[in-house]
């Protein structure tokens, strides 16, 4: 997290006050730290869930180091989680967003909402609204998120100040570390973007080429070869046929998950890119014949002059709780596709997913090879390049991947010893 914080705005100089904001310049922006804290250790890992750790202390050795990080870098703001802690709202939480973040911590910028999170700390969702500011704004909240209640929350905010149930001087607060973001951003002085920079950021000039890049970087070979001593990738790229299938081969928004282009994602040519199918298309001989079947037939799985198969299958597009999941099984019967091609011919699957997802047994034995390749977004050429052997695979695993969901929550400091993969894990060409 602190590399994105440095990436986004820059490095403080040697000196600079620990805990105060800092943006290196106008090509720079403000970072922002989140979901504060315990977001990522929910019971069960679900979303807008419960934190459930008996101590501070133990809380913080598990959730906060990140924070510390993100806080000696300068980072502008943090926001507060949905999620609670031991079953206190965080947007709610006076110790942990002020006593803790602010005091303790020394963190001089400003704290900010999540999206609607105030409608969120009263049940029904969104009743006793007046409340809900309260207390979000007494526990710490400086700015808040608010997309469609806007008048009632001015209104209400108002009246509050006005009552003494907010005292002034938490507005004063507010507003000073506002403006403190403010000024160290230099919006007074350049308030609207540089529009000269419009032929350097997003899908034009060097873009593409750092996410084909990020894409290369993050792969992670599972498997190459069912005898290790005879791999089996590189693929040729003049094999003489190759069969593509699969529901993730030719599919950008599968490819680029929830959070793009709308909330949760969707599927088909959703933006401008190359699904995993173009990519070998580009990426083959010109003498090579690419033959695409998502579900291949009978006839096509017979088919002797097949070099290998390629199969990309995993998960659809999510957000937030959409991505709730207590199965975590391949869907599109996923796994069945790779079963009925891996066993009439060699094939290398590719796993498009946000995260681990169980394997079958019968699929890891079955196939010569195994990728995850994560959400790769709009540059399958990433994939392509790796796998027939430009690049090699430098990507390792994040996380332990489980052999089945009874076996987590998994974590880092207790590896499973009867994992799929360790953490850590991942193979590379003559390794």
């Amino acid at each position: 997290m602190t590399s994105l914080v440095e990436g986004l705005q820059g490095k403080p100089p040697k000196g600079y006050p620990k805990g105060y904001p800092f943006v290196a310049g106008r090509n720079n922006v403000i970072a922002c730290a989140k979901h504060f804290v315990g977001d990522g250790g929910t019971d069960k890992g679900l979303n807008e869930g419960n934190t459930i750790i008996d101590s501070y202390d133990e809380l913080e050795r598990i959730h906060m180091a990140p924070y510390l990080d993100c806080i000696a870098q300068g980072v502008s703001t943090v926001m507060a989680s949905y999620s609670s802690w031991n079953g206190n709202p965080l947007h709610a939480h006076h110790f942990l967003l002020t006593q803790v973040l602010k005091e303790k911590l020394g963190f001089k910028g400003f704290v900010i909402s999540d999206w609607e999170a105030l409608d969120r700390l009263s049940n029904p969702r969104g009743s006793n609204y007046r409340s809900c500011i309260c207390t979000a704004v007494n526990a710490g909240i400086d700015m808040v998120m608010v997309p469609f209640r806007y008048e009632e929350f001015i209104k209400d905010l108002l009246s509050l100040v006005e009552s003494g149930e907010i005292p002034i001087a938490r507005i004063d607060d507010a507003v000073e570390r506002i403006l403190r973001v403010k000024f160290v951003a230099g919006l007074f002085e350049h308030p609207f973007s540089d529009r000269s920079l419009i032929d350097v950021v997003g899908c034009k000039a060097s873009f593409p080429h750092l996410v084909r890049e990020a894409v290369r970087k993050s792969l992670v070979l599972l498997r190459n070869g069912k005898d290790p001593m005879k791999p089996f990738l590189p693929l040729d790229r003049k094999a003489k046929k190759i069969l593509v299938a699969g529901s993730h081969a030719d599919d950008l928004g599968y490819q680029c998950g929830g959070w793009t282009i709308s909330w949760n994602g969707s599927t088909g040519r959703t933006t401008i890119g190359n699904t995993i199918l173009d990519a070998i298309k580009e990426a083959v001989g010109d003498q090579t014949k690419v033959i695409y079947e998502q579900n291949p037939s009978a006839v096509t799985l017979d088919d002797q002059d097949i070099s290998f198969a390629i199969v990309a299958i995993g998960e659809s597009p999510y957000a937030e709780s959409a991505g709730d999941d207590s199965k975590l099984i391949i869907p599109f019967n996923g796994n069945e596709i790779v079963k009925a091609v891996a066993g009439k011919i060699p094939t290398l699957v590719i796993l498009i997913s946000g995260r681990p997802l169980v394997l079958e047994p019968t699929v890891i034995e079955n196939v010569e090879a195994l990728v995850a390749a994560w959400l790769p977004g709009s540059e399958g050429d990433g994939i392509t390049d790796v796998i027939f052997g430009d690049y090699n695979f430098s990507g390792r695993l994040p996380v332990t991947w489980f052999k089945t969901v009874e076996q987590l929550p998994v974590h880092a400091e207790n590896n499973l010893q009867d994992s799929l993969f360790p953490f850590g894990f991942g193979l590379s060409y003559g390794k």
